[in-house]
C-alpha cells in the first residue's frame, strides 16, 4: 500500500474522487466521515442511518453546511444527487448497493445480520464492501468473501481495527521472512463476565458508545470476537479456550509468548491471543532461524531472543478505513479476509442462568456472550457461534450459567440470512 497518498493525489488532481456509502454514523462512523473530509480522491457521499439526524450530524461534525446535504429515501433522488457531487442522507440501508456511482459500501453497523445482508447485496451490486462488521465477518466471511472474489469485488475487513491492524504487521513480518509465533492485541480493562447494559449505561453515554457496545467490549465478546477474526485470515488458532490473557508490557511480551517449557505460557505456537497491559497497541511475536538475523536484531535493541515483539502502539479505528477503501478501488486488495475454511469460532456462553422458554438476545446483551475456540472443536462439539444468536433464539432447556450453548439446546431463528449463508458455507466450504 506504499504510495497510496500519491495515488489518491492523483485522483483528486484528475476531478476524482472514490465515491462512498457509509451505512451506520455512530462514533465511528463519524469520524470515519469527518476523515475522509480531510483526504484527496476520496467522498464520502451518501451516509444511511435509521436516525437521518445522527448522518445530518456525521456531515456538520466534518464541516458541511446544513443546506448542502440531501436527505431522501429515493433511489432517483441519490442518484441524481450523488452525480451532481452533493452529500446525501438517508434511512435505509439496502439503497447503498443500488447507487450508480458508488463504489465502495462500508458496514458499520455491529449487527451481524444486517452486515451479512449488506455485505451479500454489495456483492451482486458489484460494489466493493469494507466490513467494520467483525460480528458478522467470523460467521460468513469465507462465504461472503468466496462470493466477492466471483464477482470482482472486493470483500475486506478495516484498517485501524485491531484484526487489520494486526495483519498489517503479520504481513510484514511473514513477507520479511520472520517466523511468526504469536499474534495478538491489548485489552485496556479486565474482562467483566457480568457486564450488563445496563450497569455500563452512564459509562457507555459519557463515552458516545451505545450501551450495549461497551457492553460488548468489557463482557469479552468483542475481544474473542477480534482475535476470530485474526485467526481466520492468518490461520493462526487459540491456544486454549477463551485465549490466555495474561498480564503484561511490551517489553515482557517475548518471554511471555513462549513455550512452557521454555517458561512461557504456550502450549504450541502459531497463536492468536490478548493482553491486558499493553492497549491499545497490537502485537506479532517473532523469531528466526539463522544467528546473523539474531545478532542484528539484538543490536538494533529489539532483546535478547531468541522471540522478538513487533508492536504498534496504536490502532486508530475508523479513522483509517478510508485507507482499506482506497487500497481496495485502486489496488484491488483487502486489508485483511479470511483465508478459506474457518480455524477459529466465537462461540457462545450463558451469562446467566438460562431457563426453557426463555428468549436470547445480541451480542452485548443480557444473555450470552462470546469467548474464542478452534472451528473443530466448535464443530465436533456442536457449539453455536455467538453471531447467530439474537431476539428470537428461544431456550429449549435450562442452562446454568458459564455453560457454553450447543445448537440441541437452543431453537434458532432460521429465517436470517446469516443463518442462511453459514449454512451455504458450510456446504460449500467446510
Amino acid at each position: 500500500m506504499l504510495g497510496i497518498n500519491k495515488k489518491l493525489q492523483q485522483l483528486d488532481e484528475k476531478g476524482e474522487k472514490i465515491k462512498v456509502a457509509l451505512v451506520g454514523s455512530g462514533l465511528m462512523g463519524k469520524g470515519m466521515v469527518s476523515q475522509m473530509m480531510l483526504m484527496k480522491g476520496i467522498r464520502p457521499s451518501l451516509v444511511i442511518d435509521r436516525h437521518p439526524e445522527r448522518a445530518i450530524e456525521a456531515y456538520t461534525l466534518a464541516g458541511v453546511n446544513r443546506e448542502d446535504i440531501l436527505v431522501s429515501n429515493s433511489l432517483e433522488d441519490i442518484n441524481s444527487a450523488i452525480e451532481e457531487d452533493k452529500f446525501v442522507v438517508c434511512e435505509y440501508s439496502d439503497i447503498a448497493p443500488k447507487t450508480n456511482l458508488i463504489q465502495v459500501v462500508v458496514d458499520a453497523t455491529g449487527v451481524p445480520d444486517t452486515g451479512a445482508r449488506l455485505a451479500l447485496d454489495s456483492i451482486l451490486n458489484k460494489k466493493h464492501i469494507v466490513m467494520l462488521n467483525v460480528e458478522a465477518d467470523v460467521v460468513v466471511g469465507p462465504i461472503l468473501n468466496k462470493l466477492a472474489q466471483n464477482a470482482g469485488v472486493i470483500f475486506t475487513g478495516t484498517a485501524g481495527d485491531e484484526p487489520g491492524a494486526v495483519k498489517e504487521i503479520y504481513d510484514f513480518a511473514d513477507g520479511a521472512g520472520f517466523d511468526v509465533l504469536a499474534i495478538g492485541k491489548g485489552k485496556n480493562n479486565p474482562i467483566d463476565l457480568e457486564a450488563t447494559p445496563d450497569k455500563l449505561f452512564d459509562e457507555a453515554t459519557s463515552k458516545g458508545l451505545s450501551p450495549k457496545m461497551l457492553t460488548s467490549f468489557v463482557d469479552g465478546t468483542k475481544t474473542m470476537v477480534e482475535m476470530t477474526c485474526m485467526a481466520n485470515a492468518t490461520g493462526f488458532v487459540p491456544d486454549i479456550r477463551g485465549g490466555h490473557g495474561c498480564k503484561g508490557t511490551v517489553k515482557e511480551l517475548p518471554q511471555i509468548f513462549r513455550l512452557k517449557v521454555d517458561g512461557g505460557i504456550l502450549n504450541k505456537y502459531k497463536v492468536v491471543d490478548y493482553v491486558n497491559g499493553v492497549a491499545p497497541g497490537i502485537f506479532v511475536i517473532v523469531t528466526s532461524s539463522l544467528p546473523q538475523v539474531h545478532h542484528e536484531m539484538k543490536f538494533l535493541s529489539m532483546g535478547e531472543g531468541p522471540n522478538y515483539v513487533l508492536y504498534r502502539p496504536y490502532h486508530l479505528t475508523s479513522l483509517e478505513t478510508p485507507l482499506t477503501i482506497a487500497r481496495a478501488v485502486i489496488y484491488g486488495e483487502p486489508t485483511i479476509a479470511p483465508l478459506g475454511k474457518p480455524v477459529a469460532e466465537t462461540i457462545t456462553v450463558a451469562k446467566k442462568d438460562l431457563k426453557a422458554g426463555e428468549r436470547l438476545d445480541y451480542i452485548g446483551g443480557y444473555t450470552v456472550y462470546g469467548s474464542i475456540e478452534t472451528y473443530e472443536i466448535a464443530k465436533n462439539e456442536n457449539l453455536v457461534p455467538i453471531g447467530l444468536i439474537n431476539e428470537n433464539t428461544v431456550m429449549k432447556r435450562d442452562v446454568k450459567k458459564g455453560e457454553f450453548i450447543t445448537y440441541d439446546m437452543i431453537e434458532l431463528d432460521t429465517s436470517t440470512l446469516i443463518y442462511k449463508l453459514r449454512k451455504l458455507q458450510e456446504e460449500i466450504i467446510g
